[in-house]
Order: C-alpha cells, then sequence, then structure tokens
C-alpha cells in the first residue's frame, strides 16, 4: 500500500494525493505511515502556510534527522516542493539533494 502526501494551505488538493494543512498533521501523518509499513510515493510540499504557522521547510528538517537516525525509516519516493517563494524552494530543494544524495 502507498499514498501520496500534499502540504499546503491554500491550493486545491491534487487528484490522488491526501491533503494537510500543517506542518504537524503532515509529520504525524508520515511517522503513522512509517509504524504502518505505509509507502509515500510523493511528498509535496508549500513552504509559507500562513501567518503563525511552521514553514514547510520543518517537515525536511524533521525528515532530515529522523532518516539519519533511524536505520528502518524510509524517505518517501519523491519530495517536491510546489511553493511559490523562490528562497525557500532553492533551500528546500538543497536539503531534498542530499537525503537523495544528489
Amino acid at each position: 500500500m502507498s499514498i501520496s502526501l500534499f502540504l499546503d494551505d491554500k491550493r486545491p488538493t491534487p487528484k490522488g494525493f491526501e491533503r494537510t494543512y500543517t506542518v504537524q498533521e503532515t509529520i504525524e501523518l508520515i511517522q503513522d505511515c512509517h509504524v504502518k509499513n505505509i509507502e509515500i510515493e510523493v511528498l509535496s510540499l508549500d513552504n509559507d502556510l500562513g501567518e503563525g504557522e511552521a514553514e514547510g521547510y520543518t517537515v525536511l528538517d524533521w525528515l532530515e534527522e529522523q532518516f539519519y537516525e533511524d536505520d528502518t525509516f524510509q524517505l518517501p519516493n519523491k519530495i517536491i516542493v510546489h511553493s511559490d517563494n523562490a528562497a525557500a524552494r532553492e533551500r528546500m530543494e538543497m536539503v531534498i539533494a542530499r537525503l537523495y544524495g544528489e
């Protein structure tokens, strides 16, 4: 079994994706998938999630920590950034490249 996740506070959810609105919701769903051995096909991230909310980049920080601390932790097959924030997108894509050894 596998799922695809879409983190965004405003955009419509693409067909075939599970929707999360916050960093906390996203992390909890990823943790749940890990425990239940559910593969994450695609993780699509926005960065700017509204005033006072944690940024999508925080999910990547958490993923990186899990990946390096837990030998059983499985990264999503693909992580994409759909943020309009060019600076955040670049920073996020650098972390993604590092995670996948690109």
